[in-house]
């Protein structure tokens, strides 16, 4: 079987992306190891899913351009919630900036949230 294991999101600085997602989104910190240079392997992911985040420092100015707009302004990610009315709300309260209240699509319940680059991220219950 082949899956999807992992995405890289290119950010500024390992331990704010490692705060925003294990706190205000709830995913485990699934690898955190030193490498050369001052890198880091640093996987997170939602609980029981097997795909993750490989969050990664920019090196050099092109990646620190991207940081945030890495899809020219799309929604980049799609995070699926089981319970959208309870993730919601508690996204909320840790401080998540949502650009939209909650919308009903043909496809499910929906509300676009940034992360803290400024990556555009749709919370879906699907329907």
């Amino acid at each position: 079987m082949r899956h999807l294991g992992l995405v890289t999101l290119v950010v500024r600085d390992y331990d704010t992306a490692i705060a925003f997602y294990t706190g205000a989104l709830g995913f485990e910190l699934r690898a955190d190891t030193a490498l050369e240079n001052g890198k880091r392997w640093v996987v997170v992911g939602p609980p029981g899913a097997t795909t993750g985040l490989l969050l990664a420092r920019a090196d050099d100015a092109e990646q620190e351009a991207r940081v945030g707009d890495q899809t020219g302004g799309r929604v980049a990610f799609f995070l699926n919630s089981d319970d959208f009315a309870r993730d919601h709300a508690r996204m909320l309260a840790a401080g998540v900036r949502f650009d939209e209240p909650p919308r009903h699509e043909p496809y499910g319940t929906v509300a676009v949230f940034r992360d803290p680059y400024g990556n555009r991220w749709d919370l879906v219950q699907p329907g």
